[in-house]
């Protein structure tokens, strides 16, 4: 088992539950943790791997369609990333909003999921 791993990658986007967020938008950080079998023992091409090039193409794509709920970006995400590769086992992806609109709150707010092929 190989693991790919895509970390704290930054996106300004206008994703939330409240009219203000969707106008304004926030910075977002994303962790995603790829878990795959390889076809091949030693790999020697970018064919038999995950391209992380290709990950964060989607991914990027991904984050510019404003959605209310974070759960819903992650589990789309990860159901996609399965749709289009079949190598993957598992998949750790973990999204935070940074200075969400909550009175006195200092910090952020996220959720992370982890799918597993098995479970589809």
């Amino acid at each position: 088992m190989i693991k790919i791993h895509l970390d704290h990658l930054e996106f300004f986007a206008y994703h939330g539950l409240f009219e203000e967020e969707r106008m304004l938008g926030s910075e977002f950080l994303v962790d995603i943790c790829i878990h795959y079998q390889p076809s091949q023992k030693i790999i020697r091409s970018i064919n038999e791997t995950i391209d992380y090039t290709v990950v964060y193409d989607l991914l990027e794509q991904r984050m510019k369609i404003p959605t209310n709920l974070l759960e819903t970006i992650a589990t789309e995400f990860c159901h996609q990333l399965m749709d289009t590769f079949p190598t993957i086992q598992m998949v750790e992806f973990g999204i935070k909003k940074l200075n969400p609109p909550i009175q006195k709150l200092v910090g952020s707010v996220g959720v992370s999921i982890q799918l597993k092929r098995s479970e589809l």
